[in-house]
Parts: structure tokens; C-alpha cells; sequence
């Protein structure tokens, strides 16, 4: 019991911690990043204003059903990126993830030990069975990453996303609680 205690939100070389009011100047430098507008979301990947970032800051600490936490290096308590648990689904036990780390941040694994950490956090403390994502098909890095944590390929949605002047497919993965429980 004793290491649950240790290993709450805390990973390998990150902490996941809830984001204040002093995190929202880095959050909104990471978040418009040019790869963070092209790889976080399906919308057109128009730069939000400073206002923008700030109202969805703001709106995701009164949420109930939504958990996103700040990822904190852990040497430097520097923010590095955000992830959360959405799109919670009670009667069928299914949640997705999303993940946006910082572009300096990126090849070094700590996005793996984020995401990581998110999902020791959802299958230790919250009952669900399934943990979804999606993710464009030319983003190789976070698939890589993706299936290190153990997630499974499950579809594909062909030509979802359009992106330097092409549509592109949406790659779905997957992972169950007890393929966690194997690996994790």
C-alpha cells in the first residue's frame, strides 16, 4: 500500500498535477505552438488568442466529468504539457485520453511516462474497463508512444483529417484494464 502513495501521479520523470491560474502563461505557449495546432485537434488549426486559452482554462477546473492535469517535469516543476480523461462513457466503462506535450519536449519519453501515468491513475482510481484514443496517421511519434504504453490498433477512419492540403486517416487504439494489468 505504501507505494500507491509514492506512485500517485507520479511518473518516471513527470508529475501530474491540477494546473492554477500561475500555469496559464506556459500552457497557452505550448498550446500555440505550431505542432500543437496541427496535431492536438481535428478544427481548422487557427491560432487561439491569449483570451482563448484562457477561457478554456478556466472551464476545464469546473468540469465534473472531464480530468485534465498539467504535466510537470519533475526536476524543474516546469510545465511541459497537459493531458486529461474525457468523453467518460459509465454504463459501458470507456474513457478517452488526449495528450499535448511542448514541441522541445517531444523524442524524450516523457510524454510515454505521462501517459502512463494517466492510465495507472484511471484503472487505479476510477472503475473503468477501456481507455480510447485517436491520433492523425502521420503523427508517428505519439503512435510509437502509444503503442509502448500498450495500446492496441483498433480502426481506422480513412481520410478524416485534412492537413497540409490532403485528408489523412484517424488511427483508433485502444487498451483494456486487464492488458494493463499484464503490463503495467
Amino acid at each position: 500500500m505504501e507505494n500507491y502513495f509514492e506512485e500517485f501521479l507520479t511518473g518516471q520523470s513527470i508529475t501530474l498535477q491540477q494546473m492554477t491560474s500561475s500555469d496559464l502563461e506556459a500552457f497557452v505557449q505550448i498550446e500555440s505552438e505550431k505542432k500543437s495546432l496541427l496535431l492536438a485537434n481535428d478544427e481548422i488549426p487557427f491560432p487561439n488568442t491569449f483570451e482563448d486559452h484562457s477561457s478554456f482554462f478556466q472551464s476545464i477546473s469546473g468540469k465534473k466529468e472531464e480530468y485534465i492535469f498539467g504535466i510537470f517535469e519533475k526536476s524543474t516543476n516546469e510545465l511541459i504539457g497537459s493531458c486529461g480523461v474525457y468523453g467518460i462513457n459509465w454504463q459501458n466503462s470507456t474513457c478517452f485520453v488526449g495528450i499535448s506535450i511542448g514541441e522541445q519536449w517531444h523524442g524524450k519519453g516523457l510524454g510515454s511516462d505521462a501517459m502512463k501515468t494517466l492510465i495507472h491513475f484511471i484503472f487505479n482510481y476510477i472503475a473503468i474497463n477501456k481507455v480510447k484514443l485517436q491520433v492523425f496517421s502521420f503523427n508517428k511519434g505519439a503512435i510509437r508512444s502509444y503503442e509502448k504504453c500498450g495500446f492496441t490498433k483498433e480502426g481506422i477512419l480513412r481520410n478524416e483529417i485534412f492537413r497540409f492540403g490532403l485528408f489523412h486517416d484517424v488511427v483508433l487504439f485502444g487498451l483494456l484494464r486487464e492488458e494493463w494489468t499484464q503490463i503495467g
